[in-house]
């Protein structure tokens, strides 16, 4: 029991650390589940729902004042039918840009299951999505923030955070260099991306949670699954909480550069070892 609850700890932390960091989470978490030897069959997509939720806790820990603005901005919109109030436009905005990740989730939720989770294609995307990172620092002008966003750049890092549900991506990353290629500044880019990332992870989060309250309904799991769900939960919930607030501070300062090298080395990593694998 103690070494799974070490397990469940070891998986939230990683959740926690690379669900903010233009790192990839699910790549990591898919290889870290490897690593580790965790059930999927027993746990799986089902713990994964568990640890998107503890970081969905620190989005809503860390943000908590700004959730309230733009919720009651959002409201403002509504009584007056005007997009003069920049929360509520803003809360609009993230709504609009929800909808290509929200829709094309829905409609390739099989792939994205079962395909999408390949050590090789975690590896491939590691390396082969770090260009876009270096483009995007490249051309960016890193001149607007998010008072400036526009329809059009919310739908743009909207598509971006579709094509992150490719593991290896990176969520955070990708929509951070849509940002960038808006010319939006690093740090507002972030937020901008943390900001929206929410609703997301809520969905895939509470879609999955359902599941696993009708497996502690039915007995399939107990109070010792219990015990592993909640670990991994409140560690990816507080190191997730940790992470928001370091990448804000990061990127005031410094360039996506330095995950380039960290993804890429892993990536050849990844590829080492698969290959020595296959020739065993």
């Amino acid at each position: 029991m103690l070494e799974d609850l070490l397990k469940a700890a070891i998986l939230g932390i990683v959740q926690g650390l690379t669900e903010f960091l233009p790192v990839s989470s699910t790549g990591h978490l898919v290889l870290a589940e490897k690593v580790l030897r965790v059930d999927e069959e027993r746990y799986g997509l089902a713990f994964d729902a568990s640890l998107h939720l503890g970081t969905l806790l620190a989005l809503l820990w860390f943000f908590g004042r700004t959730w309230v603005d733009l919720t009651l901005g959002g409201l403002r919109t509504l009584r007056d039918r005007s997009l003069a109030d920049p929360q509520g436009k803003l809360a609009w905005l993230i709504a609009v840009g929800t909808i290509p990740a929200a829709v094309l989730g829905f409609l390739f939720e099989n792939e994205i299951e079962d395909a999408f989770r390949s050590p090789w294609l975690i590896a491939t995307m590691l390396i082969a999505f770090s260009a876009v990172f270096v483009a995007a620092e490249a051309v960016s002008k890193r001149t607007r923030g998010m008072k400036d966003l526009s329809w059009f750049d919310a739908v743009f890092v909207g598509f971006a955070q579709a094509v992150a549900l490719i593991p290896g991506t990176s969520r955070s990353g990708a929509t951070i260099s849509a940002g960038l290629f808006r010319d939006v500044e690093r740090r507002e880019a972030a937020q901008f991306a943390f900001l929206l990332s929410a609703p997301i992870i809520a969905g895939a989060g509470l879609k999955q949670l359902v599941s696993v309250i009708g497996d502690f309904a039915e007995g399939t799991l107990g109070g010792e699954d219990l015990a592993f769900f909640a670990t991994g939960f409140a560690c990816a919930a507080i190191v997730g909480y940790l992470s928001i607030a370091f990448l804000l501070r990061f990127l005031a300062a410094n360039s996506l550069g330095w995950f380039v090298v960290y993804r890429v080395g892993l990536g050849v990593v990844v590829f080492g070892v698969l290959i020595a694998q296959a020739a065993v």
